[in-house]
């Protein structure tokens, strides 16, 4: 009778049980993927520019502070500042030629801004769309030959504001409810071809958001930190991290049988 070792040995072979470990200690792997992060210079992007590079990818970084995505890329084993204006299609365009080839794109560059209908001008409602959704769709258009090419993965960064209502986020809300649409559409009409999701965030602690609490709520920073945090069942705010992991594995083979998905990173807020 084969005891302990040896029936995974007759089973599989040595060299299978070394492989099946190697796997199970390392899940999640992107070796020899080639990963962009746009806005990847600060906050989530930042983050997950450096889970990616863990995970073994290499990372083009691309921003439109190209210091500051050169001086992220300088720490990762395998990265490339790009600058890039997600807005503008020539600005892609130039950076293509350092794109040769692409298996992961994540959309993170966003803006964003506090105000109902009534407080939101023209010209604030068309710069929110340029960025979060013009952005996306020129990104993704531009890149896509390569991501067909690789039978790649697009993650979309959302927000939970694309999928409930939030008080005082009208062009935000509008402009990241585009985002998860245009997530499903990708799947949907590239479905063999390329795996297309959306993460979408609850309130998470970053740069940008003491940005906004500083102009918003210069006086009362604790009680609108404190309201933030309330609103979220876990009790706390997200962490760039948070983010960052699910996308890694979403970008996983792990995640192969996942496409067309919106899913919420945000405590417990959309559940409640």
């Amino acid at each position: 009778m084969l005891v302990g070792n040896g029936w995974v040995d007759f089973v599989v072979g040595r060299a299978g049980v070394d492989e099946m470990s190697s796997d199970m200690e390392q899940p999640y792997r992107l070796d020899g993927k080639v990963a962009l992060v746009t806005g990847g210079a600060s906050g989530i992007g930042a983050a997950i520019a450096r889970e990616l590079a863990r995970a073994g990818a290499e990372v083009l970084v691309a921003d439109l502070d190209l210091e500051a995505a050169q001086g992220l890329a300088g720490e990762l084993p395998l990265g490339r500042a790009v600058q890039m204006d997600v807005t503008e299609a020539a600005s892609i365009g130039a950076a293509l030629d350092q794109i040769p080839t692409l298996d992961i794109l994540v959309n993170n560059a966003g803006i964003s801004m506090a105000a109902d209908l009534a407080s939101t001008s023209e010209e604030e409602f068309e710069r929110l769309m340029r960025v979060n959704v013009h952005g996306v769709y020129l990104v993704t258009r531009a890149l896509l030959p390569q991501l067909l090419m690789s039978h790649g993965c697009i993650v979309n960064i959302g927000s939970v504001a694309g999928i409930v209502g939030v008080k005082k986020r009208f062009a935000y809300s509008a402009s990241k409810g585009a985002v998860v649409a245009m997530t499903r559409q990708i799947a949907v009409d590239y479905p063999k071809e390329i795996r297309c999701n959306c993460v979408a965030p609850g309130t998470v602690q970053t740069p940008y958001l003491e940005g906004y609490l500083e102009k918003y709520h210069k006086h009362e920073k604790d009680k609108a930190r404190a309201e933030m945090i309330a609103r979220q069942p876990s009790g706390r705010l997200g962490t760039p991290e948070d983010i960052a992991s699910l996308v890694r594995f979403l970008c996983s083979r792990e995640a192969s049988f996942i496409n067309g998905a919106v899913l919420p990173v945000d405590g417990g807020w959309t559940a409640a």
